[in-house]
């Protein structure tokens, strides 16, 4: 299974590049609205978990749009793109739902710093992923405290190592004690925008610069025609599977 090949165009929006609807679409929504009510009321307490890209959007919305009390929590790493920043301010100026921001304790940042250098997530995949433990990591540990279970974007679509994931998925329940609950995996890329773009959704301005999947500035870049979805991740790896941690089945 492979994603879906992207096209650059940097005279079309996100929208007009993606947003055309599997012909699921209806069922999907129909389902994941269900599915999802069920999960909020068998699971709580729970949170979302938002990186604010289109999945997350997609998800923050039906939570509002369903009625469900559940607080929305982002890791601002510290090193997120001047874009990302912004959506997050406007955000939180016109949602509902409570959110909660998680930041890398300044001291952990400082030192790996001090003892590697700010570039040394170039150096191994060993020094990127200590950085991604810091900014990420840790703070959503600390985020899901004294929860039961967390909703994600993950999608089958995004990529081979995603390509198994359920919606409701206990593969980590042994190890962390807690459920994740995934709404859109069975959601193609163009189920997303097609939702975003019939409810108006605002959405990180990156994506219309063809940043399908985005991160912390340092480790994503553009993708081009022909490469796979998260290929502007860690571009410079040449891991099979790139992740930064938060989701590593034990």
């Amino acid at each position: 299974m492979t994603s879906p090949t992207l096209f650059k165009t940097n005279q079309e929006s996100a929208i007009s590049r993606w947003a055309t609807p599997s012909a699921l679409y209806g069922a999907r929504l129909k389902n994941t609205w269900t599915e999802l009510e069920r999960c909020v009321k068998n699971l709580s307490p729970i949170k979302q978990a938002s990186s604010l890209g289109p999945e997350d959007v997609v998800i923050s919305h039906l939570l509002q749009t369903i009625g469900l009390v559940v607080p929305v929590f982002v890791l601002e790493t510290g090193a997120l793109h001047y874009e990302t920043s912004a959506f997050l301010e406007r955000f939180q100026a016109t949602t509902k739902l409570c959110v909660e921001i998680y930041r890398p304790m300044p001291e952990s940042v400082i030192e790996f710093v001090r003892t590697k250098g700010q570039k040394a997530i170039y150096g191994s995949i060993e020094n990127r992923k200590s950085c991604c433990q810091i900014r990420k990591v840790e703070p959503l540990q600390r985020a899901l405290k004294g929860q039961r279970a967390w909703i994600t974007g993950l999608r089958r679509e995004q990529s081979q190592a995603r390509a198994q994931v359920s919606f409701v998925d206990d593969s980590e329940l042994e190890r962390t004690g807690l459920t994740k609950v995934n709404p859109l995996v069975e959601w193609s890329w163009g189920d997303v925008w097609h939702y975003i773009d019939v409810n108006g959704l605002d959405y990180n301005a990156l994506h219309n610069e063809f940043f399908p999947s985005i991160g912390c500035a340092p480790c994503t870049r553009a993708i081009s025609e022909g490469e796979e979805f998260r290929a502007g991740r860690w571009w410079w790896e040449q891991e099979n599977a790139k992740e930064c941690g938060l989701h590593v089945s034990a």
